[in-house]
């Protein structure tokens, strides 16, 4: 089983594994890019992934529902507010994470090809 390690280690990471634990979170999004600097493939709806922490361990299993690729313009509101992270707007959304990748040395445009992924989660670590 591939696993998914959301946001970055740390307070972010284990605050988003909170949000898929407590069922708001559903969706997340990343750089096409990165997939192909780690050479992995893309999730596809049916695939089950572990969920990690920041030591690698396992927290939970989640299913994929939905993979697509879009550029970053594409981006809905469904799927931005699945995120569950409280943005309040399309707009919001868009200045949080461009400031995130940017952060994190890659600057998006509008144009920047983005993975959209949906998932549930299946399974818990008790």
């Amino acid at each position: 089983m591939r696993s998914i390690e959301l946001g970055t280690p740390g307070a972010m990471r284990a605050e988003l594994n909170a949000l898929v634990l407590a069922g708001t979170k559903t969706t997340t999004t990343g750089l096409l890019g990165d997939y192909a600097k780690e050479t992995e493939g893309l999730e596809y709806p049916g695939e089950r992934l572990a969920l990690l922490d920041d030591e690698g361990r396992y927290v939970a299993t989640v299913e994929i529902t939905d993979a697509e690729v879009t550029s970053f313009a594409g981006v809905t509101w469904a799927h931005a507010d699945a995120e569950g992270e409280g943005f309040t707007s399309l707009a919001d959304w868009r200045t949080g994470h461009r400031r995130y990748w940017a952060e994190q040395g890659t600057p998006v445009t509008d144009e920047t090809l983005v993975v959209c992924l949906a998932f549930r989660l299946t399974r818990a670590e008790a």
